[in-house]
């Protein structure tokens, strides 16, 4: 594996490990509900694969593999849910921000999360445009490390 390559993944390393997940829906009640997520390296530590269960119908459960770009060298999360929904974000964890974003026509996605001081939680809001120009708060989501 290429060393540029190498160390984009090693970028990846604060979200090993499992997680339980809190989604906070505008106007919803609180709930104690809690999804679970693991992320963890696939053969050859060449991808990142993240997978999740959440116990709410309404909310698909899922898996992701996040790896390298082989053509601009960006990281791509490739999203697959119980839904049958497919999609490909781009990437990015650095200084503590782990963001993603998907552009397409009439539906984008972009989200941002912060990982608290001892990386133990990320704090995340989605927000969703049907241009990709006006943004709109989704929901936020709050990952909190199990073990």
């Amino acid at each position: 594996m290429e060393d540029s390559i190498k160390a984009k993944l090693e970028q990846l390393n604060p979200l090993l490990g499992q997680w339980s997940i809190e989604a906070l829906f505008p106007g919803a009640p609180p709930s104690d509900l809690r999804g679970q997520v693991v992320f963890q390296w696939g053969p050859g530590d060449a991808f990142l694969i993240q997978r999740w269960e959440v116990p709410i119908p309404e909310a698909p459960d899922g898996v992701a593999i996040i790896a390298v770009d082989e053509d601009g060298g960006a990281l791509i999360q490739h999203y697959f849910d119980s839904r049958g929904v497919v999609r490909r974000y781009e990437m990015g964890l650095e200084d503590g921000v782990w963001s993603m974003r998907k552009l397409s026509a009439g539906f984008s996605q972009r989200f941002r999360g912060e990982f608290d001081a001892a990386g133990e939680r990320i704090d995340g809001a989605w927000e969703k445009s049907d241009d990709g120009g006006d943004w709109e708060h989704d929901f936020d989501l709050i990952y909190r490390r199990v073990g």
